[in-house]
């Protein structure tokens, strides 16, 4: 495995954002998630008759696997700020028994008390006030309850081997375009002590980094998604005025060569961390 890319300028000088742009997330990718194969911790941590806040829910796949877990007498409600992921989730899962997704944002959730589990999976890493969101997790959370997080450090991305120039561009105009919204690009190394800054207790902190190698059950699908990052984040980064259009373009034809015929392995750095109120 090759040494992370350290977020320095890999394929010459990024520009400097003119705007600060939203972040709306891929359904696609969403709807490959489940709970027990990409949250495995609080898959651990589930049982019957929880009651249990998912926020940035998305389409919903990881919270419906939540409501399965903790069953009819406990339930799971999803809380996302987009409206179309929202309807996504109501429609794929109206079926499950215990589950429902309501329209919302972490910074205006009440200090209600009223969760066991207040949970946000791949989240906080498009909050610009990580430390905020967290403290309103906890207060949503009854006293002993859990607060969980699960999410990644893009700076410190790995491929096998080195994608071409026209990927390595696109990536660092990604990272420029999360840094110019203020979005954490180490947000799993962060977790931990923002966790102690919200005076959570009994804090644990586990390593769920996401290692795809060629000949791997879903080594193509872990690939796949920065093909799908280029394509769905890349117009609103060429938005942003940090990579041109012809850029964005040819590093989807770049890295869809390097997938098809030189990908060996990704890493993508993941941590879970737990405490309680």
């Amino acid at each position: 495995m090759r040494e992370p890319l350290d977020g320095g300028d890999q394929g010459g000088e990024v520009r400097r954002a003119v705007a600060v742009q939203t972040h709306t997330s891929d359904p696609r990718i969403l709807n490959r998630r489940t709970l027990e194969r990409d949250h495995r911790r609080l898959a651990a941590l589930l049982r019957p008759g929880l009651r249990v806040l998912d926020l940035g829910c998305g389409t919903g796949a990881i919270t419906a696997g939540i409501a399965r877990a903790v069953g009819p007498e406990g339930g799971a409600l999803g809380l996302d700020r987009d409206a179309a992921l929202i309807a996504i989730a109501r429609e794929q899962f109206a079926d499950v028994p215990g589950l429902a997704f309501e329209k919302g944002d972490v910074f205006t959730l009440p200090a209600s008390g009223d969760f066991d589990v207040v949970n946000a999976a791949r989240t906080l890493q498009w909050v610009d006030r990580p430390a905020v969101a967290l403290a309103r997790m906890a207060g949503a959370a009854r006293r002993g309850g859990l607060v969980v997080a699960l999410d990644y450090s893009h700076a410190r991305l790995g491929w096998d081997p080195a994608p071409p120039p026209e990927v390595l561009r696109f990536y660092q105009a990604f990272l420029a375009w999360r840094e110019a919204n203020g979005w954490d690009n180490l947000m799993a190394d962060r977790l931990p002590q923002l966790f102690v800054a919200a005076r959570l207790t009994g804090i644990s902190v586990s390593v769920e980094d996401e290692v795809a190698r060629a000949g791997d059950e879903g080594f193509e699908a872990a690939v796949a998604l920065w093909q799908d990052v280029i394509e769905s984040a890349g117009p609103t980064i060429v938005a942003a005025g940090l990579l041109g259009e012809e850029e964005r373009v040819a590093a989807a034809s770049a890295y869809a060569g390097w997938r098809a015929h030189d990908a060996r392995a990704v890493h993508m750095v993941l941590r879970a961390v737990s405490g309680r109120r």
